[in-house]
């Protein structure tokens, strides 16, 4: 009887390191999958940005990652479709940028006075 509960003890326990090293796999794939979509994104913005934009660019992704993000796959998503056919220039991305920027209100604060 406590032989039999050994080897359930010792049948669950491989189970159970043979699932994590499954799992461990599965996230190490989908890094090497993510590093790869990142060299290809790399690759694409570099076809079409020249030096200057893609400065700005990689200036923009320091304070706003997500929104480079955004920027960076619009730009590729038109590249592919054909949309783009020269490099894109710094005066060009800054254009694109403004576009893609939404308006912010401007608040002005007046104080009066009391005598």
């Amino acid at each position: 009887m406590v032989d039999d509960e050994l080897a359930e003890i010792r049948r669950r326990k491989m189970q159970e390191l043979q699932r994590q090293q499954m799992d461990q796999q599965g996230m190490e794939e989908e890094m090497a999958r993510q590093k790869q979509a990142e060299a290809q994104m790399h690759m694409m913005l570099m076809k079409i940005l020249e030096p200057e934009a893609r400065e700005r660019l990689n200036t923009i992704k320091l304070t706003k990652p997500e929104f480079a993000q955004a920027v960076e796959q619009q730009l590729i998503m038109l590249a592919q479709s054909g949309r783009i056919r020269d490099r894109i220039s710094d005066e060009q991305l800054k254009t694109i940028l403004s576009q893609l920027i939404p308006n912010k209100r401007e608040i002005n604060i007046t104080r009066k006075h009391k005598l």
